[in-house]
């Protein structure tokens, strides 16, 4: 079975190592975005099959990504999570709305991503 490709947008560089040294194995290909903007560009150039995005980002924040990359026919299929600081009920409907099919808080707990992801690529 070939590596998973997963997109994991984050302007952290902290984070960005924290998400992806979850997904540092032989199950799992990674290319990564360090903002909104360069999170669509990436997902039109990589096709990812999951897509984890910040929300407080520069350029495009994570709600915008989201409601871009769902517009594109040949990635609306694609599931997204958000995985943020915005803890509040009103961020969670708000990110669902924009087509985020699974929304998570930092500071993230590795199973729950982990379960997370393993259930929308199954």
């Amino acid at each position: 079975m070939s590596a998973r490709k997963l997109l994991i947008v984050d302007d952290s560089p902290t984070e960005l190592k924290l998400i992806t040294d979850v997904f540092n194995t032989p199950e799992y290909n990674v290319v990564t975005a360090g903002d909104g903007e360069a999170g669509v560009e990436m997902a039109i150039a990589e096709k990812p099959e999951l897509i984890i995005l910040d929300v407080v980002m520069p350029k495009m924040n994570g709600f915008q990504a989201c409601r871009k990359i769902k517009s594109i026919p040949e990635l609306e299929n694609i599931p997204v999570i958000l995985l943020t600081s915005k803890n509040q009920k009103s961020d969670e409907f708000w990110g669902k709305k924009q087509g985020a099919n699974v929304y998570l808080t930092k500071p993230f707990n590795t199973d729950e991503v982990l379960e997370a992801v393993t259930k929308l690529l199954s």
